[in-house]
């Protein structure tokens, strides 16, 4: 059966500049404390506490990871919101200002998961795939 309706245009988050900037600064220094001043400088940017949130998940902080995530995923949202997206669509990988949304949104149900989040885990992960089934492949391998 072909869908005859048609689907949204994708999403693409504008690309912040001085916020990669520092984010990459923040790789280059390789500290918890350089992560978290990008999220403190600027907090609507989900690529910071994405970092924040996949280095937590790494080291085992479970609790730390989720609250990162769930803060980026939320900020992430506006950010989709204010880009023209209606709550469906395509939020492609590929696009590199989504992926700190999307790492958020993956961080979210690995963490929620392990704190016994079961529903939450599985909405966050068909969310995921919703968004781009390239993004769950490409954050699995790293």
């Amino acid at each position: 059966m072909q869908n005859l309706l048609p689907e949204p245009p994708a999403t693409l988050l504008p690309a912040h500049e001085e916020a990669d900037g520092l984010l990459a600064a923040a790789a280059d220094q390789g500290t918890d404390e350089a992560y978290a001043e990008v999220a403190a400088r600027f907090p609507s940017y989900s690529a910071g506490w994405g970092a924040l949130a996949s280095r937590a998940l790494s080291a085992g902080q479970v609790v730390p990871a989720y609250a990162y995530a769930r803060t980026g995923y939320h900020r992430g949202l506006d950010q989709l919101r204010r880009s023209g997206w209606k709550g469906h669509g395509p939020v492609p990988w590929s696009h590199a200002p989504n992926q700190g949304f999307l790492r958020c949104l993956y961080v979210l149900s690995r963490a929620a998961g392990e704190i016994g989040e079961a529903d939450e885990a599985a909405r966050c992960a068909q969310f995921l795939r919703d968004c781009d089934p390239a993004a769950g492949d490409a954050l699995a391998g790293n």
